[in-house]
């Protein structure tokens, strides 16, 4: 695990997935502008680094992340527009061109459950739960959280939990949507690198974040378009070497020798 002892965010490599990890467990991981910058940071990190395929992420303690931290959070009517820029999008996470798996361990509550499900999907612990938290602190539907919610729980519910803020314990949460993967025993972040580092070894990373980019781009698109646009994407891929290796790792029964993805700044597509 790299970092000072205290670092707000902590890094571990395991293998070809870094683990991220929320580090103020005394305050269940609440999010500060430190906090954010450290994350984000080693997301744009683990973007271009050829060695890591998969992302996982998760908190310290006895929480996933609380939320904005509250004490902070006092003074946001004082803060101008100006201080309000960031550096980096606050939806950085959803633009990683690689896997990026929630561990959820514990609590996750407002903007701690946007990040949530700013991850291409979620594991959780029996100890998971969630809750929108914004109409009990006077908020709105934050950072994207309406166009995100409605899409994995339907409208209803997705109304039902952002206007009453109530708590989804980890059961709740596996039936409707919000967890894609409920780890009943061991450890909900081993389960979630093991299921990382499978990713890793046998799927293309081209593949992955090409199929990443038609989930997001094909949303709200028709049926058509997504077809057709499909149609391109295949071209293009029987023109690349990973192709020809995913077939030939097949036949040979070998696990394959995917190329990493080139870096943002290269002008070779993905």
């Amino acid at each position: 695990m790299t970092g000072a002892p205290g670092e707000l965010v902590l890094a571990e490599r395991r293998g070809q997935v870094l683990l991220v990890t929320f580090n103020r467990p005394a305050k269940l991981n609440a999010w500060t502008d430190e906090l954010e910058d450290r994350y984000f940071a080693l997301l744009d990190a683990a973007e271009d680094d050829p060695d890591v395929c998969a992302v996982v992420v998760t908190g310290a303690g006895r929480g996933f992340c609380a939320g904005a931290d509250l004490q902070r959070l006092k003074a946001v009517g004082e803060v101008s527009e100006a201080g309000r820029a960031r550096r980096r999008p606050r939806d950085l996470p959803r633009t990683l061109r690689k896997p990026l798996i929630g561990a959820v361990n514990g609590v996750a509550a407002g903007l701690g459950m946007v990040e949530a499900l700013y991850c291409d999907l979620r594991f959780g612990s029996p100890s998971a739960r969630f809750t929108t938290a914004f109409a009990h602190r006077g908020l709105i539907a934050e950072y994207g959280i309406s166009w995100l919610l409605p899409r994995l729980v339907g409208h209803s519910r997705a109304a039902d939990l952002l206007l009453s803020s109530r708590m989804v314990d980890a059961e709740e949460a596996f039936r409707i949507g919000l967890l894609d993967h409920l780890v009943t025993t061991g450890s909900v972040v081993d389960a979630a690198v093991a299921y990382a580092a499978e990713l890793a070894e046998r799927c293309s990373p081209a593949s992955m974040a090409t199929i990443k980019s038609q989930l997001s781009n094909d949303a709200d698109g028709t049926y058509t378009d997504s077809v057709t646009r499909a149609e391109d994407l295949m071209l293009q891929a029987f023109r690349g070497s990973d192709v020809v290796e995913g077939l030939a790792s097949h036949l040979d029964k070998r696990s394959p020798n995917f190329p990493s993805l080139p870096v943002r700044s290269s002008d070779v597509p993905v």
